[in-house]
């Protein structure tokens, strides 16, 4: 990943809050007909230190976990707000015009080798930790246990777990850090006004990225 230093982010503890509340991710990896890319949710244990531990699972029937390189680190994706910037929004569009458009996002790249994991107990561990997780906001939360016995053990034995040692984190925060101030409140100022999600968090991420704060 193309990463200027304006917008590298290299504190553990903020990517690995990131990597918790964006748990969806896009897990890469190379295999027989190259290069594979699955979209998986992701329990994070940020032990051992310093970069964690990712797991998640698999359906069976899904090759990437019997069809992926033994040689070759896995990519885990995750993704944060990303915004069209246009360049209206640039008070230096004023003074000659100079300026283009772009996108700000945040992301963070997490890499390590897969182990691959069939201990039911184990499976029912994670599906029950995602569960509980997922469901905590809900007046009347689901429950692995809500299910018939037999029926969770038939559903344990259709997918495969899959844990990540992470050996190294990478993350781009790139907030309009290369701006000028007068450029950067212009931005944050539109985006404000959009009003969706991903416009507000980035706003609040310029304010929170800006070179003089």
């Amino acid at each position: 990943m193309y990463l200027p230093s304006h917008f590298e982010e290299t504190r553990t503890e903020v990517l690995h809050q990131f990597m918790h509340e964006r748990p969806l991710a896009t897990l890469v990896t190379s295999g027989a007909a190259g290069l594979n890319a699955n979209h998986l949710p992701f329990e994070l244990d940020t032990e051992p230190l310093p970069n964690g531990t990712l797991r998640c699972h698999v359906a069976r029937a899904n090759p990437v976990w019997h069809d992926h390189s033994r040689d070759t680190e896995a990519l885990i994706i995750f993704h944060g707000p990303q915004v069209y910037i246009s360049p209206s929004w640039y008070e230096t569009k004023k003074h000659g015009g100079e300026v283009v458009p772009t996108y700000n996002y945040a992301v963070v790249h997490a890499y390590g080798a897969l182990r691959i994991i069939e201990d039911r107990a184990w499976l029912r561990g994670l599906v029950t930790c995602l569960t509980e997780r997922f469901e905590s906001a809900s007046a009347a939360p689901w429950q692995v246990s809500d299910a018939p016995a037999d029926f969770i053990d038939k559903q344990l034995g259709a997918i495969v777990g899959i844990e990540i040692a992470v050996t190294r984190l990478t993350g781009k925060w790139k907030a309009s850090q290369n701006r000028p101030a007068q450029d950067r409140a212009g931005v944050a100022g539109a985006l404000g006004n959009a009003g969706d999600a991903d416009s507000l968090a980035m706003a609040q991420m310029i304010k929170e990225r800006s070179p003089s704060s």
